[in-house]
């Protein structure tokens, strides 16, 4: 079945000598993964630069349902970037959102709103001028309203529990080990109230940066199954730590 759909590159592998797997989220179909032949040629209409990480495409798929590796009959650039590539910061953000989204969707069929807000998303950090020390926090929280499990703020109480398996407040100490102590579900409430507008007036330490990431990302390896150490947040931390 031909279908036309919007897409977002996660990852892209090798495969042979003149073929590549492709990871994406797409509008239509949810994650995919594609089977694209590569030019021998620069005439070719696939270019590798397609294919960069939270690249925004336009695909025309021959999509079978029974199929792991879908064919793309055409793509075509839908939002070229305007400063992403050229800029240490944004670059380095972006690979680590690509990897954490591999895996934060990795099981996700159509769903709209998800992809509108990955990709409104990206077009902002593409855009800011401005400070994104604080986008990947914000980014990520955000993200798990879309997939399932945002943590609800309404039982929050100055000295309360964060229940990381239940995503909610407690007055109590959880039944289990997965809660965060007082200080750090204090910075819950604090990273819930952070938007892309207003996420340059949070002042953190290279050290309260860190501390936010991992707890985030303990957060999905409780709700994502199979959530592994992502490889780039090395990157992202040595990159932030001068950063205040």
């Amino acid at each position: 079945m031909l279908t036309k759909t919007r897409a977002i590159v996660l990852h892209s592998i090798r495969y042979g000598e003149r073929q590549m797997i492709v990871d994406m989220l797409t509008s239509e179909l949810g994650r995919m993964s594609f089977l694209c032949r590569m030019p021998s040629t620069q005439k070719g209409k696939l270019k590798k630069q397609f294919f960069q990480p939270l690249t925004q495409l336009e695909l025309e798929v021959d999509y079978h349902q029974k199929s792991n590796l879908q064919r793309l009959r055409d793509v075509r650039m839908a939002m070229p970037w305007a400063t992403l590539p050229f800029n240490a910061e944004k670059l380095a953000v972006a690979l680590f959102l690509a990897e954490f989204l591999l895996y934060a969707t990795r099981d996700e069929q159509q769903n709209e709103p998800l992809f509108e807000y990955v990709s409104s998303s990206i077009e902002w950090l593409d855009t800011q001028s401005g400070s994104v020390a604080n986008f990947h926090l914000v980014f990520m929280m955000r993200l798990s309203r879309f997939i399932g499990f945002f943590p609800n703020l309404e039982d929050y109480r100055e000295g309360a529990y964060f229940d990381l398996r239940n995503g909610s407040f407690s007055n109590t100490v959880p039944l289990h080990p997965d809660f965060l102590g007082a200080e750090d579900s204090a910075r819950i409430g604090v990273l819930m109230r952070m938007t892309y507008k207003t996420m340059h007036l949070f002042h953190l330490t290279r050290e309260e940066r860190q501390r936010c990431v991992e707890t985030i990302l303990t957060y999905y390896r409780l709700h994502v199954p199979n959530f592994p150490e992502l490889k780039s947040l090395g990157v992202l931390q040595e990159l932030y730590g001068t950063h205040k």
